[in-house]
């Protein structure tokens, strides 16, 4: 299926590895004109060396500073802008609320929500002048259902639901949509870890967290990386040009995290 975004400019944020690797090769596989930023400097030359044509840069997306030149740097690189994917996100502790480090607490939210308005802020503009503009924010199932031992996770990803609909909201009469992508679990090292980190903090096996995990799903396996680029792709083309103010989710049917 042509999905219309030959030519299309893109930026990706924490476009180097896992999921936002996955959407950066997908839109450059369309065409698109690709930039990305990632905080590990070695897999954003891996991504460099497969896709030479992909503009990349060292940036953290929670440093308002630093977001905002990456992407006037990026936006100028492509020439103006049609779609942002705020992918970057940290999965945050794993630990009761009053375990909580303030820190880590404040840094995930710093990451997985601030970085999100660090980067859209700049990007509204250029959007503005494209007639296929889009924002996605990378939320998850946690930001719908909540996490017991996850909360600065979930928090940060209720937020940007919220923090979604309202530019929904507030973008429209620009032409330009914005919705959020809510995945479940995800096949890769980064769901591996959590999930590590939950065996470790509850005194159980790998495969009791795994089947706890997906006993509340109608679907019982992983979500891949592919379906999620899969997502982003149809909503940043002309075919999802009236969607706009969703949280989609892609998690098999999750009723609860656990």
């Amino acid at each position: 299926m042509d999905m219309q975004l030959k030519d299309a400019r893109v930026i990706v944020t924490a476009g180097a590895s896992g999921i936002g690797r996955e959407i950066v090769q997908a839109f450059a596989e369309e065409g698109a004109r690709v930039a990305t930023c990632d905080v590990d400097a070695d897999a954003l030359a891996d991504l460099r060396r497969d896709l030479p044509d992909v503009h990349g840069a060292i940036c953290d997306v929670s440093d308002v500073a630093a977001a905002a030149a990456f992407m006037a740097k990026a936006i100028a690189h492509l020439g103006g802008l049609d779609a942002l994917v705020n992918n970057a996100g940290i999965a945050g502790p794993t630990a009761a609320v009053e375990d909580v480090d303030p820190g880590d607490w404040a840094r995930t939210l710093d990451v997985c929500l601030t970085g999100q308005f660090n980067c859209t802020r700049v990007a509204i503009p250029a959007l503005r002048a494209s007639a296929n503009a889009s924002i996605t924010n990378m939320s998850s199932a946690a930001g719908r259902l909540g996490f017991a031992r996850r909360a600065p996770y979930a928090a940060a990803k209720w937020g940007v639901i919220g923090f979604t609909k309202s530019l929904a909201l507030e973008l429209g009469t620009d032409g330009i949509r914005a919705n959020a992508i809510l995945p479940g679990l995800v096949a890769g090292d980064r769901q591996r870890r959590v999930m590590e980190a939950r065996a470790q903090a509850q005194g159980k096996s790998m495969a009791e967290i795994e089947a706890a995990a997906f006993a509340h799903a109608s679907l019982k396996d992983y979500v891949t990386a592919q379906q999620l680029a899969d997502q982003v792709l149809f909503l940043a083309s002309p075919r999802g040009r009236t969607i706009s103010g969703q949280a989609i989710a892609v998690d098999g049917d999750l009723g609860m995290l656990g």
